[in-house]
């Protein structure tokens, strides 16, 4: 069983390989790169494992969305961030991009994440079916933010143009 992504966002970011790798701003000279395979993990020890896509309760036909897994040993599905302007391959803390996850289709729907307003009950969470790049008016929901939270980081939806939103 998972739990929805409803809590405190701020994680560690590591390689699909499995090696940790540095996150934007920290002490080592790796950076996160446009392209390269991660996964995102809680920050603190024992809040779950990392992020994947999964189905809300127990309706297995309901659209995908972003979910934690509840096993601290599973890494959760590989993801790619794509920033507004990727021109020079780097990931940067604070500027708009596209999240998306890198795992195989299983249906038609875009793996890109997207904010979402699935039910009043739920508010709002992170759903899957976003489109990459191309900004503007119809894509607002599809940008996001990597911002330093403490000694980690966290995701927010924040276009540019838009009030800031944890995603909690």
């Amino acid at each position: 069983m998972r739990t929805t992504l409803l809590l405190p966002l701020s994680f560690l970011l590591f390689a699909f390989i499995g090696k940790p790798l540095p996150v934007l701003g920290n002490a080592s000279p790796d950076l996160l790169r446009v392209g390269s395979k991660y996964y995102i993990l809680a920050a603190i020890c024992g809040r779950g494992g990392g992020l994947t896509l999964g189905s809300r309760g127990n309706n297995k036909t309901v659209l995908l969305h972003v979910v934690q897994e509840q096993n601290i040993l599973k890494y959760g599905s590989p993801m790619t961030f794509s920033p507004v302007n990727p021109k020079n391959g780097v990931i940067r803390e604070s500027i708009d991009l596209n999240i998306k996850f890198e795992v195989a289709k299983t249906s038609v729907q875009s793996t890109v994440w997207k904010l979402d307003n699935l039910m009043q009950y739920w508010g709002r969470i992170c759903a899957i079916g976003g489109v990459r790049g191309n900004p503007g008016p119809q894509t607002t929901r599809n940008w996001f933010m990597i911002e330093k939270f403490y000694g980690d980081y966290k995701l927010v939806f924040y276009p540019s143009h838009y009030k800031k939103k944890d995603l909690s």
